[in-house]
This record gives C-alpha cells, sequence and structure tokens, in this order.
C-alpha cells in the first residue's frame, strides 16, 4: 500500500471515530426512540393480529430500549451487593411480559430509557463546563529563545521562559508581562465579562485572551500548577463529591427497594384471599406496584440539582470543592473576615494631606514624593502614586538623601534640609499642634500619619490608610439582608479596626487578633450561631479556613488558602458571596421541591393501585413523567 493509500486510510478511520465519539452522547437516546418505534410496529402487527411479529418487535423494544438501565442495574447490584431501581425497572417490566401485557412492559421501558436519556444528558449539561474549560488552553506557545520564536507544547514551558502572545491569541500559561501592554479578557478565569488593561509586571493567566496588543510574558508557573489547571482540578473533584443529601438518598434507596419487592410479593397473594381478586388481577396490581413504588424521581431530586449548581457557580468565578459545602452555604448564621486584602485593597493609600498655610501643596507633594520615590516601603509606594496622579510634573532627584533607620527620611533641595517620618523624628511637640492637632485626630481614625519637615518647620501631614474596596460595602449590606452576622478579625490596633468596621458596614470586629486567636475567636462563633464562614486570602488565615463550616478564600491570595478553604472566589469580588448564598439556597429549594413533589406522586399512584384507579400505563407515564419533570427542575439552577 502506498504512502498516500495509508495516509488516506488513516484520515478516514480518524473521521469514523470522531463522528463516533460524537454519537456516543447521544446512543442512549437514539437507543430509547428507536425502542419507541418497535413499540409503534408491535403495536400496528398486533392490531392486524399478527401476533407472533408483535411479540417479536416487543421484544426488540425490550432489548435496545432497556440494555443501558439494565447493565447499569446489575453492575451496580453485583459492586454493591444491593438492589437499586434500575432492578426494579427490570422486574417489572418482565413481570408485565410475563402476564401477556407486552405493549405496557414495553412503554415501561421505552419512558425508563427516555428519562436515564435526559438524565445523562442532564449530566452531561452540567459537566460542559469542565470541557469548555478545558478547550480554552492553548496547546502550544511561541516561546522566545535568543530572540528565535519557535512553536512548542504547553508542557515543555518551564519558570523563567519568554513566551510572545499576540492580539487574539489565549494566554498559554500563567506567567507576567515584561514587555507591552494590552487589554486582557479574564472572563474564563474570574467571571468578569469587562476585560482588564494590563502592562508591565502584571499577572496573567492561563486561558484568558489577549485582545488588542502583543506582549511578552515570562512563565512565573509550570503549566500542570496554573490557576487554570487548579480551577479544572477543583470543578471535576466537586462534580463527583457528593452532598449528605445526595449520600442519604442512596442509603435510603437500598432499604427502599427491599421494601417495596417484599411488599409486591405480598401483594401477588394476600388480595387474591382477603379481596376475592383474580389471579391476573392480583399480579397486575403487582407489576402496577413495582412501578409506582420505584423511587426513580426520588433518586434524581438531588444530584442533577446539585451538579448544576456548582456548573453555574463555576461560570461566574465561584468554585466550590464539593456539594457538601454549597449546601452548607445556605446554612451560613455568621461570616468572619480577614481585613487585609480581603474587606481592604491590601494596599496603604493617601486620604488626607495638610499642608502649612503658607506654602504651595503641589510643590510640597512633589518634593516629598521625590524623596519617597527612593524608599522601597509600602507608605513610600503609596505617596509616589498619590503624587502621579495628582501632579504633572516629572520627580525631581534630590541633592543627597538618607534613610535614618527606623525614623525616616533625610534629603536635600537646593541647600534646604528635608525630612520625611514619625512626629519623634521631626519634633513631638510640634507634630502635636500641627493643624491643630489634625495628626492626633488622624490617628484616632486608624491612619498611618507621615510629616514632612521642610528647612526645620513642620510643612505638612499625609495621612495613609488600607482602604476598604469599593465593593465590600455593597457586599456586606447585602448579607446583612440575607440575615447573616458579619464581623471583622485583624490583627491591627482598636483605632484602625474601628474605623476599618465602621466604613466597610460589618455588625463587629475583634482587633489585634493574632492567627492563632483567630481560630478561638472562630469557634466561639460557632459555639453562637452554629454554621459560621471565613473568608480569607493569606496564609496566617489558613487555619481559620479550615475551622470553618465554610471556608472562603480569595481568588488571588496565596497557594495555602486556597488549598484550604472550601469555596474561592476567583476574582477578589465579595458581593460573589451572597450572590453564592442566594445560589445555595435555591438549589436547596429545588431539591425540596423534587422530593416533596416525588414523594406524594408515589403515594398517590400507591393509593390509587390499591383502589384499582390506575392502570399500567398511565402508571407507567406518570411515574417516569414525575422523574423527568424533576430533572427539568433541577436544570433551571444552570441558568444565571
Amino acid at each position: 500500500m502506498s504512502t498516500e493509500a495509508k495516509a488516506l486510510l488513516k484520515s478516514e478511520n480518524q473521521e469514523h471515530e470522531g463522528f463516533l465519539q460524537k454519537l456516543k452522547p447521544h446512543a442512549e437516546l437514539m437507543a430509547a426512540l428507536l425502542s419507541g418505534v418497535l413499540i409503534a410496529v408491535g403495536w400496528i402487527l398486533s392490531k392486524n393480529e399478527l401476533d407472533t411479529p408483535s411479540v417479536t418487535a416487543y421484544i426488540l423494544a425490550f432489548l435496545i430500549g432497556g440494555y443501558a438501565k439494565a447493565k447499569e442495574g446489575i453492575e451496580e447490584t453485583i459492586a454493591n451487593k444491593e438492589l437499586n431501581v434500575e432492578m426494579l425497572m427490570v422486574f417489572a417490566a418482565i413481570g408485565s411480559a410475563i402476564i401477556g401485557y407486552w405493549t405496557e412492559g414495553a412503554i415501561l421501558i421505552f419512558i425508563f430509557a427516555v428519562s436515564g436519556a435526559l438524565e445523562t444528558y442532564t449530566m452531561n449539561k452540567s459537566h460542559k463546563e469542565i470541557s469548555a474549560l478545558m478547550e480554552l488552553q492553548p496547546e502550544e506557545a511561541l516561546r522566545i529563545n535568543d530572540e528565535i520564536e519557535e512553536k512548542v507544547h504547553v508542557s515543555q514551558l518551564q519558570i523563567g521562559d519568554l513566551i510572545l502572545v499576540k492580539p487574539g491569541e489565549r494566554v498559554p500559561s500563567d506567567g507576567k508581562i515584561i514587555k507591552g501592554h494590552s487589554t486582557i479578557d479574564e472572563s474564563a478565569i474570574t467571571g468578569e465579562s469587562i476585560p482588564v488593561g494590563k502592562g508591565y509586571d502584571d499577572a496573567v493567566y492561563a486561558g484568558t485572551v489577549n485582545l488588542n496588543g502583543s506582549i511578552t510574558v515570562q512563565i512565573t508557573k509550570p503549566n500542570s500548577e496554573t490557576l487554570f489547571q487548579k480551577i479544572i482540578q477543583l470543578v471535576q473533584s466537586a462534580q463527583s463529591e457528593k452532598s449528605p443529601s445526595q449520600l442519604f438518598i442512596e442509603r435510603f434507596e437500598g432499604t427502599y427497594v427491599k421494601v417495596v419487592l417484599a411488599i409486591v410479593v405480598l401483594m401477588m397473594f394476600v388480595p387474591h384471599f382477603l379481596l376475592g381478586w383474580s389471579w391476573t388481577e392480583t399480579f397486575y396490581r403487582a407489576m402496577i406496584l413495582l412501578v409506582v413504588a420505584s423511587p426513580c424521581a426520588l433518586v434524581a431530586s438531588i444530584m442533577p440539582a446539585t451538579l448544576s449548581a456548582i456548573s453555574n457557580g463555576a461560570r461566574h468565578g465561584i468554585l466550590f470543592k464539593g456539594g457538601v459545602h454549597l449546601e452548607n452555604l445556605s446554612h451560613l448564621k455568621a461570616i468572619a473576615f480577614d481585613k487585609t486584602g480581603t474587606l481592604t485593597k491590601g494596599k496603604p493609600e493617601v486620604t488626607d494631606m495638610i499642608v502649612a498655610e503658607w506654602l504651595s501643596k503641589s510643590d510640597i507633594l512633589l518634593k516629598a514624593a521625590s524623596i519617597e520615590s527612593h524608599s522601597t516601603h509600602p507608605l513610600a509606594n503609596a505617596i509616589v502614586q498619590y503624587a502621579k496622579n495628582e501632579l504633572a510634573e516629572s520627580l525631581l532627584n534630590p541633592e543627597s538623601i538618607e534613610d535614618v533607620s527606623g525614623w525616616g527620611v533625610k534629603a536635600f533641595f537646593d541647600g534646604e534640609e528635608w525630612k520625611i517620618g514619625k512626629a519623634a523624628f521631626v519634633g513631638s511637640e510640634s507634630a502635636k499642634r500641627f493643624a491643630e492637632g489634625a495628626a492626633t485626630r488622624m490617628a484616632s481614625e486608624g491612619k498611618t500619619v507621615v510629616f514632612v519637615e521642610k528647612a526645620g518647620q513642620i510643612a505638612a501631614i499625609i495621612a495613609l490608610q488600607d482602604v476598604v474596596r469599593e465593593e465590600t460595602r455593597n457586599a456586606i449590606d447585602q448579607l446583612k439582608e440575607q440575615g447573616i452576622y458579619t464581623i471583622m478579625l485583624t490583627g491591627d490596633s482598636q483605632n484602625t479596626g474601628m474605623a476599618i468596621a465602621k466604613d466597610s458596614h460589618v455588625d463587629d470586629y475583634i482587633a489585634e487578633c493574632l492567627p492563632e486567636n483567630k481560630v478561638e475567636h472562630l469557634k466561639k462563633l460557632q459555639e453562637k450561631f452554629g454554621t459560621v464562614g471565613m473568608v480569607g486570602d493569606g496564609i496566617n488565615d489558613a487555619p481559620a479556613l479550615a475551622t470553618a463550616n465554610v471556608g472562603i478564600a480569595m481568588g488571588e491570595g496565596t497557594d495555602v488558602a486556597l488549598e484550604t478553604a472550601d469555596m474561592i472566589l476567583m476574582k477578589n469580588d465579595l458581593p460573589r458571596i451572597p450572590e453564592a448564598i442566594n445560589l445555595s439556597r435555591k438549589m436547596n429549594r429545588v431539591i425540596k421541591q423534587n422530593v416533596i413533589f416525588s414523594i406524594s406522586v408515589i403515594m398517590l399512584l400507591i393509593a390509587s393501585n390499591f383502589m384499582q384507579f390506575v392502570d399500567l400505563p398511565f402508571g407507567v407515564i406518570a411515574h417516569e413523567g414525575s422523574t423527568i419533570l424533576v430533572i427539568l427542575n433541577s436544570l433551571r439552577l444552570l441558568k444565571s
């Protein structure tokens, strides 16, 4: 065979395999529909008194429609050594055929197959988020090595490698921008639809889209440890972990099936002797009981709803590590928040600047920022950033500069001495008197005050504070509306704690709280409120996150916090927490609706059967229809 023929044959085989892979998710539904066609054929043949061909068509309908569920039921029975719902349906169909009700038995198999196919569709639908996520990660990257570009598989990328990401391409791996600037669509990671501007030293994540500029990215994590891969692993593990309600239903199913079978056996004999029913009627009613008492809808009440809710959350940047955590979320009575990086931005910002009346604010700010630009201290960086936002001029270079460790910075401009630092560095008494004691008032509000001295006189005071995030107040207010008590845990002083607590709208705060004390406070909250959540982002929050009934980590937090938490906000967006609680409450409502509805239908059909009001076809349709309705009700949770 020639090389071209081999290549053609290989291509045809790949196309054939691809076609089969596309059909595979729909095989169960196709089998159910074929079963329905065979039932129609059997019914037409029976009407024309062609009994043998009719029975043959029904038997084929039994085999084709019932194969998937019968196989599943037998395998689970052998594995768990316990009967299940699928076996009840098989017994009911066989029993119907034994007493000559071929049409009813075949219809039972057909509707059971359709509801099974719908349940499979629901599972596939809820797993779709994973498939969609996995398709977002590029398989290749354009690596730059000594100005030579080469395409490599993402698994070959190592920490420190440089890659080029062109406009319209997805970022192949986590890294930071070292050249260029662009707008990045991070909706795949954070659920936020608005693109984010990125420039030098900004972090970019695998799976996000570079919209409008070429950027050179330095790899900071191996491909297997990217945030994107963690999201996929978290959602996969969440979908495989069962909630307490689901585990209870599964344990209940085995016992329930045994009870139903025992009652069906009694039903085959007792009515004949006690009520004078014929043997045919007695067996017929026993088969109906076997159908209508089966807990199909009850078993399908929880898992589709849970998977749908988890998938909904993942699509909106809220990751749950399992159904149990999603279920617990609706029971929260109180939530404790870490301050830095959670309620606040985690970086100090200039909130006030008071300048002596005889001096120019712009001149003082320019000189102060020019001095502070030589420091790496967070307060210095905040002052420099504030000056860049306020002033049009470029920063200056001092004639000389000296760092006085523990006190501040000393510098000279045009022969004049400038000092920036603590009150004691510029003179405590004059610092207290400046601007009618403004420094003391600002300090009582939890702000850090920096003094600026020019030629021996205090020229200005600059107040800085780790400010509350813009979205924090909205989130806390929503939680209060949901009836949840909010408390802030911080290692800061009483003054700072009081100021941030007031600004963020939390109900209470605990200041000067060490990491080990956070766990003690969490336990006290649990004694008082019962189910308590904890929100944090740092290594020091990990013990408290583990102690809480639901630990919630900010997506931009440390790896330890992400590993420990039960729920992760992919974007540091606190309003997602009340959204997640609403999703949890809606899921629990849907599950409750499903359980009550399915039990009510079973009770009604059982009573109707004993009173001889219901026949087998109606019993089949009503019972299996309730299963379909329960699954469709669960699918509502996939919507936003």
